[in-house]
């Protein structure tokens, strides 16, 4: 069986979003399934196919690290899934009834990716000041309220991961601090970037099925981006990170609207 060729633009940028992903901690989807759909003019639903299956092999190094520090809260991690794991089987149904490459889906995509943007965007902004709102509360919501409005919350993000590959790590991150107040928000993160796992899994297979998904380009930015999140994972404490998520967010912004005007 020959092997897929290598194309060295897209391992140049999947090193250049593995680099940011390990500098600023965003997910990549954010910005891969943007570059491809706008600069590389793939498809959108295979962009999302192959981005989400790109998603699930990086979280999963970030998972068994955050795994062997112990900074997952597995119980918050299991009632994200508890939503997100059905919403996305259901999206995934919902995309085989219309056609995935249909231009009614394209235009959805495009649409909810550009508004996830900028969410993703507002996300970044204002995460620290809602991180130390929630520092200074003295209690979260009730446990029982929690649980439910995690499982809401999974259940928004297993719909919109699975349209956009978008949504798990901002959004995710910044709900997860006003629902859990108390938690220190390493394990928000940590617990966050476990839940992604299995969910881009399930929704990169689902994409994989529906035929979304191009294997020689999942290669070839996997190729560039696991050396490139080493290096930006490296230098992470020496980067500037308010001035980094301020460009980042306005670049988001940006992206977001000209895929929604498009």
């Amino acid at each position: 069986m020959a092997l897929p060729d290598i194309n060295l633009l897209y391992s140049l940028s999947g090193l250049f979003v593995g680099f940011l992903v390990g500098l600023t901690g965003v997910g990549g989807g954010s910005l891969m399934t943007p570059i491809l759909v706008l600069l590389f003019g793939v498809h959108p639903a295979t962009a999302v196919g192959t981005d989400l299956l790109y998603a699930a092999a990086t979280k999963s190094v970030g998972s068994c690290v955050h795994g062997l520090k112990g900074s997952i809260d597995w119980h918050i991690t299991l009632r994200l899934a508890a939503g997100s794991v059905p919403a996305a089987a259901v999206t995934l149904l919902v995309l085989h009834r219309y056609g995935m490459h249909a231009p009614g889906t394209s235009l959805l995509i495009l649409n909810v990716l550009g508004g996830a943007l900028l969410l993703t965007a507002l996300a970044l902004v204002f995460r620290p000041q809602l991180a130390a709102l929630a520092a200074h509360r003295n209690q979260g919501p009730t446990q029982a309220r929690a649980l439910g409005m995690t499982v809401l919350t999974g259940a928004a993000l297993g719909a919109l991961v699975s349209l956009t590959s978008v949504g798990a790590g901002a959004i995710g991150v910044t709900v997860l601090l006003l629902l859990y107040p108390l938690l220190p928000t390493t394990r928000i993160i940590g617990s966050d970037i476990a839940h992604a796992v299995p969910l881009t899994l399930l929704a990169g297979t689902g994409h994989w099925l529906l035929g979304s998904v191009d294997w020689a380009m999942l290669l070839s930015l996997l190729i560039g981006s696991l050396p490139g999140i080493v290096l930006g994972s490296l230098l992470s404490s020496r980067a500037p990170d308010a001035l980094l998520r301020h460009i980042l967010a306005a670049t988001l912004a940006l992206v977001g609207l000209k895929l929604i005007v498009a």
